[in-house]
């Protein structure tokens, strides 16, 4: 079963492969989940286009460093910004120093390139509410051993990454077990609001003044410099290098918690932000899209979210009624497919995706399989449910006419079991609406997109754009399947419909 899964991924691959390679811009910029690399994203995309270089920008990636370098490697990304020791730390994992001629040298062996330091350094700290702090007597990060009772909010990446809180706990003996995995935006939220008392933060955050934070002293040193950069392929060409090397030691640590608090505080789209920047330091004139109207926005998601919705589904109803039908005709091999189903229904979809991307790479491709695989349990499982419950009796009068298999098949059995065939599409369907919105997390688009931009900027407008059409969408499925059913169905068969 395994090989035919895998099979399928390869095919599916294929198919979708083409259509995308033909449509990929010349040059792609990414950025990870974050403000502040939305920003650097969107600066070094309108750079890129204001020195006559069209380039795509594919924001809010998920997944963290690993997937952005990944992707950079296999050719989907040519840049994204970065930071000197999260390349040393998390990406090169060799003891290489972060130091830029160190970094070059080991980068270089990989076939990617780095730009100098941007002008500002964001490293990682500890930080808590100001009057909390004080009430505990806590400076410092070593404080923090004496109060077990805290609890600890912390990003996910920030959890999991070797530079992190594994390598922090272990030098500063942090004996805490309340540790809590959340999204980097939403810990301030919670340090607010009182259910964490201590997260993690990027010192150029404008957070840390505006929530009354106060950023404890690294006291050990364990935090090392990371200082933005661009990390770029080698074979970028060199007019788009020239083009990026401008944002070199342009940027301090103000003004990009300037630009960080506009978007964050102000609710500005950080094209605007990142093209005011350019403009007042750089003199270059870029053509920043601006926020569009809801309806533009909603438009352009309902396309994405359709095409994901509508190529997994095809192609689900493409194999799922031939298996459905191999199922009923032999049960015992039915019984391990069925099971076989159930297992890949079981895994969360953000572990398949995941698991997905080091075949098929970021975009729509993974998340239309991921899709795909979801709907065929729904599928298979209702085609063998209709085919099987057909009274032995209406069986017996098709095999008295003396029709062949494929005959009996067309003209009878499928027809008996229409109405429990489509009452799976119609759950499938609904289902990869629902689903289809965690593509966005590796750039697929849909109805996910503004979600992740509003969660990111906290701001509830933005995300109801996702929300509310990605509801709407699965109520309009369901209202055309049942028309379809009323439609299709004979009379006589529509109380077999299953729900």
């Amino acid at each position: 079963m395994r090989g035919v899964f895998a099979l399928l991924v390869a095919v599916l691959s294929i198919v979708f492969g083409c259509a995308g390679s033909a449509a990929a811009a010349p040059l792609s910029v990414g950025s990870k989940m974050d403000t502040e690399g939305a920003i650097l994203g969107e600066m070094t995309a309108l750079l890129l286009d204001a020195s006559g270089l069209p380039a795509t920008y594919r924001r809010d990636l998920q997944g963290g460093t690993q997937v952005l370098y990944k992707a950079l490697l296999r050719g989907e990304i040519d840049v994204y910004p970065e930071y000197t020791g999260t390349l040393a730390e998390d990406i090169l994992h060799d003891g290489t120093p972060a130091t830029m001629d160190a970094l070059r040298r080991a980068l270089g062996a990989r076939g990617l390139r780095v730009s100098e330091p941007l002008g500002f350094d964001d490293s990682y700290a500890f930080a808590m509410k100001k009057e909390r702090a004080r009430a505990l007597s806590i400076a410092s990060i070593s404080d923090l051993a004496r109060h077990p009772e805290l609890r600890l909010g912390f990003s996910h990446e920030f959890l999991d990454r070797p530079d992190g809180f594994p390598g922090a706990r272990a030098r500063y003996g942090l004996p805490q077990q309340d540790v809590r995995g959340l999204d980097h935006d939403l810990a301030y939220r919670a340090v607010e609001e009182g259910t964490v008392d201590v997260v993690d933060v990027y010192t150029t955050d404008p957070e840390i003044a505006r929530g009354g934070l106060q950023v404890l002293e690294d006291d050990l040193g364990y935090f090392p410099r990371y200082q933005a950069l661009l990390l770029y392929r080698g074979s970028l060409p060199e007019p788009a290098v020239a083009a990026i090397q401008r944002l070199e030691g342009r940027i301090s640590r103000e003004a990009m918690m300037t630009m960080n608090g506009r978007v964050k505080r102000d609710k500005e789209p950080e094209d605007a932000v990142a093209a005011s920047f350019l403009r007042s330091q750089l003199g270059v004139t870029a053509a920043a899209s601006g926020r569009r109207g809801p309806a533009a926005e909603i438009l352009e998601r309902t396309g994405e979210h359709l095409r994901l919705v509508g190529v997994s589904l095809f192609f689900a109803v493409l194999l799922g009624l031939p298996l459905g039908v191999l199922a009923a005709r032999r049960p015992r091999l039915g019984q391990g497919l069925l099971g076989a189903l159930g297992v890949v229904q079981t895994i969360p979809s953000l572990a398949l995706l995941v698991f997905l991307l080091p075949v098929l790479g970021i975009g729509a491709k993974p998340a239309i399989v991921a899709l795909f695989l979801y709907s065929l349990l729904p599928i298979v499982r209702n085609t063998t449910a209709g085919l099987v419950g057909i009274p032995p009796a209406l069986r017996e009068s098709a095999e008295a006419l003396g029709l062949s298999a494929w005959a009996k098949l067309r003209r009878i059995e499928l027809p008996l079991a229409s109405g429990s065939i489509l009452a799976g599409i119609k759950t499938a369907a609904i289902i990869n609406v629902g689903t289809a919105t965690l593509g966005a997390i590796i750039g697929a688009g849909g109805y996910g997109q503004p979600i992740l931009i509003g969660i990111r900027r906290d701001d509830l407008a933005i995300i109801l754009e996702g929300a509310i059409p990605a509801a709407l969408l699965a109520l309009l499925v369901q209202g055309l399947f049942e028309g379809l059913e009323r439609l299709v169905l004979p009379r006589g068969l529509r109380w077999q419909k299953a729900g």
